[in-house]
């Protein structure tokens, strides 16, 4: 790719002016869908831990290898558990979707069902499934979350897999086969709609989280005497210390290593 020069002209007080030269280097920026970063945190028993968070925005081309990249960095981390934060992304690649289940399930797990318009249904079923991980997992949605969020929120949590944290989910569940018109408009049919592995309805109903993000004043205080003690060494762990959801999604992973679901 070639550099691109700018010429800038600088006026002094006077009446001259001066002109320089400045290159400017070009490359291509790649954008990705994914955030994440560790947080320290002290387990009721006093432990140091580390849970992995991470954010996915939209479902593109790279989220399912960006993700796997993320997820095993940090097994490489030592990292004991997750949060997975779905909140406001709008869907995008529903293939996307299904290939980060994936990475989450084992064995020929369902991930979403279909139902067409003449009530077959039709399950999307791994094959041969193997979790890059099975340390304990939460979720975190909202009303932003939408489409591809919502199916692999619906594949997680229906499998057993995740607790979902926040607040209910859009309800966007429709697929429709699009035809060009001749006057160059387009009619969207809608042909099925997508329901969960445990059959719940997505569309225009949404999926209802297992805990609200409403943190109780006992819990707050609690995590904010947590946060004083663990150290502060990033700025995307101070950026996320203040959200309360991230709060009560470490409280349920402290609940499920008390129920020995942790692997």
């Amino acid at each position: 790719m070639p550099d691109l020069y700018l010429f800038l002209q600088s006026k002094d007080s006077g009446s001259d002016s001066s002109t320089r030269e400045v290159k400017l280097s070009r490359e291509y920026i790649r954008l990705s869908p994914i955030s994440s970063a560790i947080i320290p945190h002290r387990t009721p028993d006093g432990r140091l831990a580390k849970t992995g968070y991470v954010k996915l925005s939209a479902f593109s081309q790279s989220a399912a290898t960006d993700m796997a990249n993320a997820i095993q960095e940090m097994e490489r981390q030592d990292v004991q558990s997750y949060i997975l934060d779905l909140r406001n992304n709008p869907g995008g690649l529903v293939k996307a979707g299904l290939d980060v289940a994936q990475m989450w399930l084992d064995g020929d797990e369902t991930l979403v069902n279909t139902l067409d318009r003449e009530g077959n249904m039709q399950p999307i079923n791994m094959v041969d499934g193997h979790a890059i991980t099975h340390d304990p997992l939460v979720v975190l949605v909202n009303e932003g979350s939408a489409s591809a969020s919502e199916i692999l929120a619906g594949a997680l949590h229906d499998n057993g897999r995740a607790i979902l944290v926040g607040h209910k989910t859009f309800g966007k569940g429709k697929i429709q086969s699009v035809t060009e018109l001749h006057d160059g408009s387009a009619l969207f049919v809608t042909v099925a709609k997508y329901l969960s592995p445990a059959l719940h309805d997505i569309d225009q109903v949404g999926i209802t989280p297992d805990v609200q993000c409403t943190t109780e004043d006992v819990l707050r205080e609690y995590y904010s005497s947590q946060l004083k003690n663990n150290n502060k060494n990033s700025k995307e762990y101070a950026s996320l210390e203040a959200d309360s959801c991230i709060m009560v999604a470490e409280h349920e992973l402290d609940i499920q290593e008390s129920r020995g679901t942790a692997s």
